[in-house]
């Protein structure tokens, strides 16, 4: 029996590759195409169709790299064909191994409108069916020859990432350009093939219902003429019909098919280039819808619809028609698929308001669930703003490459950092591009970790980035796989019918609390510094661009920026994408992100300076503004006062070497390397620094991970390091201790500085990097026992353990953070706090000597040097910003992060400016003040507490109001929420540990 299953299926694998599949296409005819390549950007559609192109024959060479090329496909449908289905295959030199990683073409009719999409797997257009013969035919291709850069040996670095650097040389070979008859008998048979074939494959060996398939198809072979396939095919059909039509049984896994095309907004290409990704994806997509009646297309990312809005109004007017017809669906609710370790509170929060306000405002329509099937981990504080958005379901599929730790569930309850808990489901077919394969198929009902209490599982199905997305091969393999003996059933559903399914068959789901770590790509934290310098920077300006818009504003009738801000949003939140922010785009990405950045600095800083300066008035008096949502010296968090002088503590020099800093709370040792060997609280008289360690102790360590190089940090990685303690020069300042090390290629400057009446050293990094395939850290050992330390993330911070009990633990080698970490014993602790860095690892050491006390190790990630995609990732200056907070509790480390990531502004006025609101618990922490989108005038507030406990809390107004609602993150009224109490100018809140709350302020 065993040989006949063997040779049964070498059988079926050569008669379809070698016959049946040939014979699809059994007549065809050559296209005339001529071609006219488009100098330097894309251009416009009707530029492309009116230029004037050459000939270029089949097999000719084609294609700069990011360049594109107009193709006129002209000819005659023979008068012999009429009464055949005839299609022109256009094959612009494909390499269908790699759907949506090389050169695509969107096809256009003569009056430019979009026909469809061409792609490695979709290579077709329909002419006629029945063709008539004798039609003439005339397309146009906008072709993209986008370089292949991922390819079968993906991480080679090529400076083809970039087209400053890709050169000229023309990448592809024109394949095909033909009409041809489409024999729809023989296309179907194939598909009946491969549906059987592929189930077979996966069925017990033991099975009858594999031995049934197997003599079934073994009979059907028997039937074709190898000859003259075309002529036997509808026979060789009949023998299938009876084991195609077995149905499944009652208890088969339930999969929803959700049509899909994964496209990253940028990655191994430009944001420009995305734009035209998507405008033929979904030209492809739209065509389908026509032809396939049962088939469903969702689509995420608002910024993606609004880009096929903006760019291709022929092809939305056919997206917001099949919106209409229910088959086209927004899903995800959100700008962009962001990362959503690293981005901020607000900045997170903003993605859901933007996302789903735009499909609100577009068809109608709100979506009930995030979609992030590729984010890379997502962090704690995310099921709150989930459901503060209105949604109440995440779907993800990435925790399924963990390299360590399978993930117990499928299916369950997410609990965040604040009790929320949203309905949570991982697709068990492990991918995002389904191609309903029998394999992916089995794998999904097999892998199912919630069977027997649970049978419903969802199956993006069509191919990503360029691929063109759904495929009519899949469509027509989902509809044999519908009720079919031996396979899961498979139905076209849209995400909310899955959703709704799944929760009412679930009810009592197991529960994951905390976030949802994914043990790989952890490099993403700390590649690409400039990207993420630039985005943290963006999300505190534009924090004080609306404080200051919303202050002046209601005092002074300042004209409030509505449009600007919404723009500038949406450009920070694009740039939050899971490919551009972690810093695993190409060069070309990150060289437009850091203009980017720049751009949106400026236009911010001009907002802000014109805010303030409507606000402080035409006078001399030295005023300092403070944006933080804390008071600093006499300025109260979101107002100013009088500017204070103050300067930094004295160096004296250290016996032995070195230097010293004393302001009377804090005393720091500098030693003459430039390290701290001593950092003491001296009110507390505890020392901060481990017995015989040193903190600003830089460490490199090489950096060749064993896959995806500006995406992964291996642990192996740790085996190696040199400790930076030499020291070119150490000197004093008037500002501090300045420090210069080289070490490789590269060079570090310091200053160390320690600000008056605090308990915070400041570390000021500049750093000239030109390492390659090396891992920068900023290392402080602290002498300090904890078993766990807090890292911030949205609306609040959770905590992670420093020990590696279980292999969960000891996988988190590598983690995120916000603004700060911290670690503390009883009544006592540290802080470190940044500017801008994310990745940071926390160990400890049992000491055997001495005091045999217990080392902790906070080690904050710098820079990396990978060279995959970009070559020349982060080479030039950098400049970082980080402060140890001695003897800090959780309120001293929220604050003191805020504080280094808002500086103080300074100009001269009229005097004090009073903030528009103030809170009496430093716990409740303001995140955003500004006025209502909708123009109202209303005045919003968003606040949450942030040390972790409950607390009462009184908001108080700068000025009158009349009414106050709680709503959410859209800002509309939460009908079940009793609003609070507004008396006079007070407002009383009562807040769960890390609850966000929104208030919407009616002005008199």
């Amino acid at each position: 029996m065993h040989d006949d299953r063997t040779l049964v299926e070498a059988r079926l694998k050569r008669v379809l590759d070698e016959r049946i599949r040939p014979a699809v296409y059994p007549e065809s005819a050559p296209l005339d195409v001529a071609v006219w390549h488009a100098p330097g950007e894309p251009v416009p559609v009707a530029e492309g169709l009116a230029a004037e192109p050459e000939p270029i024959a089949v097999g000719a060479r084609w294609g700069a790299p990011w360049g594109t090329s107009w193709f006129r496909v002209t000819g005659t449908v023979p008068q012999e064909w009429a009464g055949k289905t005839v299609e022109a295959i256009l094959d612009l030199g494909f390499d269908e191994n790699m759907p949506g990683f090389q050169c695509e073409g969107l096809v256009y009719r003569p009056d430019g409108t979009p026909v469809k999409g061409l792609n490695p797997r979709n290579q077709w257009v329909r002419i006629g069916s029945p063709a008539e013969g004798g039609e003439e035919v005339r397309l146009h291709i906008e072709a993209a020859s986008n370089p292949v850069i991922l390819d079968y040996h993906p991480f080679v670095p090529t400076p083809l990432g970039d087209k400053d650097t890709a050169g000229s040389e023309p990448q592809y070979t024109l394949a095909r350009m033909d009409l041809a008859v489409l024999d729809e008998t023989v296309w179907q048979l194939v598909i009946d093939l491969e549906v059987l074939g592929e189930l077979m494959a996966e069925l017990p060996v033991d099975s009858p219902r594999r031995w049934e398939i197997l003599r079934a198809v073994d009979r059907a072979l028997d039937l074709v003429d190898l000859q003259d396939v075309n002529a036997t095919a509808e026979r060789a059909r009949s023998c299938l019909t009876e084991v195609l039509s077995a149905p499944a049984v009652p208890s088969a896994h339930r999969i929803s098919a959700v049509g899909h095309a994964h496209i990253d907004s940028a990655w191994l290409w430009p944001l420009r280039e995305t734009v035209r990704k998507v405008a033929r994806t979904t030209a492809n997509m739209t065509a389908l819808l026509d032809d396939e009646p049962e088939f469903v297309f969702a689509m995420s990312q608002a910024q993606q619809w609004a880009w096929v809005k903006e760019h291709r109004p022929e092809v939305w007017a056919r997206v917001k028609k099949a919106v209409a017809d229910g088959r086209f669906v927004p899903a995800g609710g959100m700008w962009v698929e962001s990362d959503t370790n690293m981005p901020g509170s607000e900045a997170m929060a903003r993605q859901f308001v933007h996302g789903k306000r735009f499909f609100l405002d577009e068809f109608g329509i709100e979506n009930d669930e995030a979609w992030l099937p590729d984010t890379f981990g997502f962090a704690a504080g995310l099921p709150q703003i989930i459901k503060a958005a209105g949604s109440k379901y995440l779907l993800t599929q990435k925790i399924s490459w963990s390299q360590t730790n399978k993930f117990p569930h499928h299916t369950f309850q997410w609990e965040g950092v604040d009790g929320t808990r949203i309905f949570t489901h991982f697709p068990p077919v492990d991918t995002y591009n389904c191609s309903m394969k029998g394999s992916e198929i089995a794998h999904a009902a097999r892998n199912f970790k919630d069977k027997g209490a649970a049978r419903h599982s969802l199956a993006p199905t069509g191919w990503g980035d360029g691929g063109g997305g759904t495929t009519r091969e899949m469509v027509a393999k989902a509809a044999r796989l519908r009720n079919l003996e031996g396979s899961a059933a498979v139905t076209w559903e849209t995400p909310s019918e899955f959703f709704a399914k799944a929760a009412a068959e679930y009810p009592e789901p197991p529960v994951w609390v905390g976030e949802l770590y994914l043990e790989l790509h952890r490099g993403t934290l700390t590649s690409q510094a400039k990207t993420k310098q630039g985005n943290r920077r963006s999300e505190h300006l534009l924090r004080e661009a609306e404080l200051w818009a919303a202050t002046a504003a209601v005092r002074t009738g300042f004209r409030y920026p509505y449009e600007e801000l919404d723009r500038i949003w949406k450009t920070v939140l694009l740039h939050q994408f899971h490919d551009i922010l972690p810093g695993s785009s190409t060069a070309w990405v990150h060289r437009e992100a850091r203009a980017t950045y720049e751009r949106v600095a400026a236009e911010l800083n001009g907002i802000i300076d014109a805010a303030e300066r409507a606000l402080a008035g035409e006078a001399d008096v030295p005023l300092v503004f403070n944006a933080a949502p804390h008071p600093r010296a006499a300025v109260l968090a979101g107002g100013a006062a009088a500017a204070g002088e103050d300067r930094p503590a004295e160096p004296v020099a250290r016996p032995g070497g070195g230097y010293v800093l004393d302001n009377g709370l804090v005393r720091i040792e500098i030693d003459e390397r430039g390290l701290v060997v001593s950092a003491r609280d001296l009110e507390a008289d505890r020392e901060t620094i481990a017995p015989g360690e040193a903190g600003n102790l830089l460490q490199l360590h090489p950096d060749f991970p064993n896959m995806w190089d500006a995406w992964d940090v291996d642990k192996f990685y740790r085996n190696t390091v040199t400790d930076l303690t030499d020291a070119d020069e150490i000197t004093a300042t008037e500002d501090g201790v300045r420090i210069v090390r080289s070490f490789g290629s590269s060079r570090v400057t310091q200053l160390l500085s320690l600000a008056p009446g605090e308990r915070r050293l400041e570390v000021d990094t500049e750093v000239d990097w030109h390492e390659t395939e090396k891992f920068l850290k900023l290392a402080f050992p602290l002498d300090l026992h904890a078993e766990r330390y807090a890292s911030e993330t949205q609306f609040g911070h959770f905590h992670r353990p420093t020990h590696t009990n279980t292999s969960w633990e000891a996988a988190k080698f590598e983690a995120c953070n916000h603004r700060f970490v911290h670690l503390e014993e009883p009544g006592w602790g540290v802080a470190v706090v940044n500017d801008s860095t994310y990745g940071h690892d926390v160990t400890r050491t049992v000491r055997t000597e001495g005091d045999r006390g217990t080392t902790t190790t906070v080690r904050v990630s710098l820079l990396r040097a990978p060279r995959f995609p970009d070559p020349e990732t982060d080479q030039g200056v950098h400049r970082f910003r980080h402060a140890l907070v001695v003897g800090a509790g959780i309120g001293d480390a929220v604050r003191e992060g805020w504080r280094i990531n808002l500086p103080e502004r300074r100009l001269t006025g009229a005097g004090e400016v009073a903030p528009l609101l103030t809170v009496d618990r430093e716990s409740v922490v303001i995140t955003a003040v500004k006025l209502a989108d909708d123009g109202s005038g209303d005045v919003v507030v968003r606040f949450h507490e942030a040390h972790g406990g409950r607390a009462r809390a009184t908001l108080t107004t700068g000025f009158p109001a009349t009414g106050v609602q709680v709503t959410d993150l859209l800002e509309r009224p939460l009908a079940d929420t009793e609003p609070p109490v507004l008396d006079g100018d007070r407002i009383s809140v009562r807040l769960r540990p890390f609850e966000l709350m929104t208030l919407r302020l009616k002005r008199a």
